[in-house]
């Protein structure tokens, strides 16, 4: 199944690209925010550039702005990371090695679970670091050709790294270095160190656009299958843990506060991106550089909260339903119906023999000559 780029008649005219297009407008000329310097080649980004991009689980594409923009992945590479940790070695390992909780702290926070002795999710780069080491391979390059591989199923496309960045990130991620060893040196890891560190430089360095966001979003909303190619990025037993942690960390220190007003699983970067999941509907890629305080894009923020309120996308909205999820199951041979069910026979063979005996005698006679109405037909009897 694969879909062209252009959008389709249904999508032109569709009331979701409608609103796209009007919250664009709205908040293309929001100046507010600061482009990350802490990286110097992501201060370079231009912050004039916004798009929008909102994919469908049956692949249809809306998109608005500045959506084949290209720009490094960043943190929103984690929660994909660590859905191939899972398929690698499965969630009890996982969890043993990276915890699932909140830490209300900055993303590159260095704080650890000391009672479990593990990074406590990973969302933060502590949890991210450990869970990239569990990727399996031989070697760097097998490691980094599986990394990269998954990556570009997710996205529906071969991608690449912006090598500027990912020297511009190896050469001053000394924070990050710190962690590793940290982790190192308490057994949370294993070596080589400097591979895995290496990884992480590189997984982040990864070459994305606001589209290519929103599919990646899609394909998690979609149970692991890509919408737009039909192929299989994740195991489906794994998606519910990725967007689980997705949702409860995901956007760092602000994850509470998201979770109150939008109420979708989301992973920022500071490279300017956000994707925001709704499971079985939709997937939501946006891009613009300035980061707000906490370290998210604040355009992208912006964006999310108005879809979320406007089409009521919030993950606990309440909605009408005529379908009890909660049953109660009976057998047959342990319980006796108390109904009466009525005639069993078609109503012109009815007679009083085929009522119980109690009510036999209140019964018309003329159900015994009763004649169907002129023009009526008959249903059931030969």
């Amino acid at each position: 199944m694969v879909r062209p780029d252009n959008l389709s008649n249904e999508a032109e005219f569709s009331p979701i690209l409608s609103s796209l297009k009007d919250i664009h407008a709205k908040y293309r000329q929001n100046t507010g925010g600061k482009i990350a310097t802490y990286i110097p080649e992501l201060a370079k980004a231009d912050p004039n550039l916004f798009g929008i991009a909102l994919v469908t689980a049956d692949g249809q594409l809306y998109k608005v702005g500045d959506t084949e923009h290209l720009f490094t992945i960043q943190s929103i590479s984690k929660p994909f990371v660590y859905g191939f940790a899972l398929e690698d070695h499965g969630i009890e390992h996982v969890l043993g090695k990276v915890g699932v909780e909140p830490t209300g702290e900055a993303f590159n926070s260095i704080v650890f679970d000391e009672r479990r002795n593990r990074p406590f999710n990973p969302m933060v780069n502590a949890g991210a670091i450990a869970t990239t080491a569990l990727i399996k391979g031989a070697d760097h390059d097998q490691r980094w050709s599986r990394l990269l591989d998954k990556f570009s199923t997710f996205a529906g496309r071969p991608l690449d790294i912006d090598h500027a960045v990912y020297v511009s990130e190896r050469a001053t991620g000394h924070r990050n270095r710190a962690i590793g060893y940290l982790e190192l040196n308490f057994g949370m890891v294993d070596e080589p160190i400097t591979e895995h560190l290496d990884l992480y430089f590189e997984q982040c360095s990864i070459l994305v656009s606001a589209r290519d966001l929103a599919v990646m979003a899609a394909t998690l909303a979609n149970n692991g299958i890509n919408p737009i190619s039909g192929k299989r990025a994740l195991e489906t037993r794994y998606v519910k843990n990725v967007l689980s942690i997705m949702h409860s960390c995901g956007m760092y220190d602000y994850a509470g506060e998201w979770s109150y007003r939008i109420g979708l699983p989301a992973k920022s970067g500071v490279g300017g991106g956000i994707i925001a999941v709704l499971p079985g509907q939709f997937g939501i890629g946006t891009f613009s550089a300035p980061l707000d305080e906490q370290g998210n894009s604040a355009r992208g923020i912006q964006v999310c909260e108005e879809l979320s309120d406007h089409f009521k996308f919030h993950m606990f909205k309440s909605r009408t339903t005529t379908v009890v999820v909660v049953r109660r199951t009976y057998r047959g041979d342990t319980i006796r119906s108390k109904r009466h069910r009525g005639f069993p026979l078609p109503i012109g063979r009815r007679t009083r023999e085929h009522l119980p005996y109690n009510q036999r005698q209140l019964a018309a006679p003329a159900i015994e000559h009763h004649q169907p109405r002129p023009g009526i037909r008959r249903i059931g009897v030969a």
